[in-house]
C-alpha cells in the first residue's frame, strides 16, 4: 500500500517531537551512553547497528517508565529503517501502552500498528489493530483496504466477502465503479467458500465492467455445466461466444456453422464462415478441404433457403400455433430484414401456442439487438424466465448489450 510509507514517515515526525517534549526526563549513563551511539548511526542510516545499541540498553534493568519509552521510541524509527517491521509494530505497541502519548497522536500510532504488522505479515495482529484503529473513529479508507486484505491472507474469506460486497454496494449505489482487483479478490472468497451463486455474481460484474474475453469463456463454460442447460441452446451458446471473442480455432468456427444450418439458418451460418475465413482460421492448414466443402454448403442452402422464405412465411400464417412465425421472422431478422422479421417475430409469440415461448422471446431479445433497439431488447432479456439456461443466457445478453 502506498500511503504506508506516509504513515510511517508522519509517525517518525510525531515521534520526535514526543521526544522532545520529554528531553528534560533525564536518562541513566548506562542508558543514555547507548542510545545516544544508537541516534548516531540512525543518523548514518546504519540501522542494524543501531537496533544493537538499542539492544543493549534495553538490556539495563531498573529502568523508569520514560528511559523505556525512549528506547521504544529509537527503536522504532531503527526497525523502521532496517525494514524490520515486526519489530517497528511491537515497538509502536509498547508506546501506546505506555500512556506517554498525546491523545491527539493515539490514532495515528494506532494505525500504524496495524500498518506494521501487516507488513510483517502478521494479519491476525493486523485485523486485531485496524479494528482498533476503526473503533477509535479512523476513517481512511486505505484502512478499509487494509483490513479487506489481512481477512483474505489470514484466510478469513468470510469477513472479507462481507466488507467487499458492502464496500462494492455502497459504489454502486453512489454510480462509482468497483475497482477490478477488488471485484477479483471477492470472487476469489467465494471460491474459497465454495460458493458458486455469489462467485458468478462477481463474475458477471467483472464482465460488465471489464468485458474481457476471460470473463466470458467463465461464464459461459460455468453457465453450460449447471444441472439442467438443455443442449439444444449450444448455438444461443456460440452466439454469445462470437460476440465475446470467444471463439477459438476453426473447429468453432464449424461447429457453429453446422449449428446454425441445422437449424435453419443459412445467412447465420455464412457470416461465421466468412468471419473464420477472414481470421485465417478457415480455408487454411489440412482441412482447408473440408472448411471448402463447408462454404460450398452454406452458399447452396443460403440460396434454397432465400428462395423459400415467401413460401415459408405463408405456411407460419396458416399454422394454427406462433412456432412458425417465430422462426421464420427471426430468419428474416439474420438475413438483414429486421422490421419484417421482427413484426412476425411478435405476431408469433402473440398468437401463442409455443411448444417453448422463453426460447422464443430470447430470440426475439436477439433480433431486437441485432437491429439496434437496445432497449427493446433489454426489456425483452429480462423477460425470459427458463429454468433451462435460457434465462442465465438472456441475463448475460443484458451484460453484452451494455458494451
Amino acid at each position: 500500500m502506498k500511503k504506508n510509507r506516509f504513515i510511517i514517515s508522519s509517525l517518525l515526525a510525531v515521534l520526535l517531537a514526543v521526544g522532545s517534549a520529554h528531553a528534560e526526563e533525564a536518562l541513566r549513563p548506562e542508558v543514555g551512553k547507548p542510545l545516544q551511539s544508537a541516534q548516531e548511526l540512525i543518523k548514518a542510516q546504519k540501522y542494524k547497528d543501531a537496533l544493537a545499541k538499542i539492544r543493549d540498553a534495553d538490556a539495563v534493568a531498573g529502568k523508569s517508565a520514560q528511559e523505556s519509552f525512549t528506547i521504544e521510541r529509537m527503536r522504532f524509527v531503527a526497525a523502521n529503517g532496517a525494514g524490520d517491521a515486526d519489530a517497528a509494530a511491537k515497538s509502536l505497541e509498547a508506546l501506546i501502552a505506555s500512556g506517554k502519548l498525546a491523545a491527539a497522536d493515539q490514532q495515528k500510532f494506532v494505525q500504524a500498528v496495524a500498518v506494521g504488522y501487516y507488513r510483517a505479515k502478521d494479519y491476525g495482529k493486523a485485523i486485531t489493530w485496524t479494528q482498533r484503529y476503526f473503533k477509535e473513529g479512523g476513517n481512511d479508507g486505505q484502512m478499509r483496504t487494509l483490513l479487506v486484505q489481512s481477512y483474505y491472507l489470514n484466510g478469513d474469506y468470510a469477513n472479507a466477502a462481507k466488507d467487499l460486497a458492502a464496500e462494492f454496494q455502497a459504489e454502486e449505489k453512489g454510480g462509482g465503479k468497483p475497482a477490478q482487483d477488488r471485484l477479483e479478490m471477492l470472487a476469489g472468497c467465494y471460491v474459497k467458500l465454495n460458493d458458486m451463486g455469489g462467485y458468478v455474481g462477481v463474475l458477471e460484474k467483472l464482465a460488465t465492467y471489464y468485458p474481457k474475453k476471460e470473463y466470458w469463456a467463465d461464464l459461459l463454460h460455468r453457465i453450460q455445466k449447471k444441472p439442467g442447460f438443455a443442449d439444444r441452446l449450444a448455438l444461443d451458446v456460440y452466439r454469445l461466444k462470437l460476440v465475446s471473442g470467444n471463439l477459438g480455432g476453426a473447429g468453432d468456427y464449424m461447429e457453429m456453422a453446422q449449428l446454425a444450418l441445422q437449424a435453419g439458418y443459412p445467412a447465420e451460418a455464412k457470416k461465421v464462415v466468412d468471419e473464420g475465413y477472414a481470421r485465417n482460421l478457415l480455408g487454411v492448414g489440412a482441412e482447408a478441404d473440408r472448411h471448402k466443402r463447408l462454404r460450398d454448403l452454406v452458399a447452396k442452402q443460403l440460396a434454397d433457403d432465400q428462395k423459400n422464405l415467401a413460401q415459408g412465411e405463408t405456411q407460419a400464417n396458416a399454422a394454427k400455433e406462433g412456432t412458425g412465425l417465430v422462426n421464420i421472422g427471426y430468419n428474416y431478422v439474420l438475413n438483414g430484414q429486421n422490421d419484417k422479421g421482427l413484426a412476425l417475430m411478435e405476431k408469433g409469440i402473440a398468437k401463442g401456442g409455443l411448444k417453448r415461448p422463453e426460447d422464443a422471446r430470447l430470440h426475439l431479445g436477439h433480433a431486437y439487438l441485432l437491429a439496434g433497439q437496445k432497449p427493446k431488447a433489454v426489456q425483452t432479456f429480462k423477460s425470459v424466465q427458463g429454468a433451462d439456461g435460457t434465462a442465465d443466457l438472456a441475463r448475460l445478453w443484458v451484460l453484452q448489450s451494455q458494451h
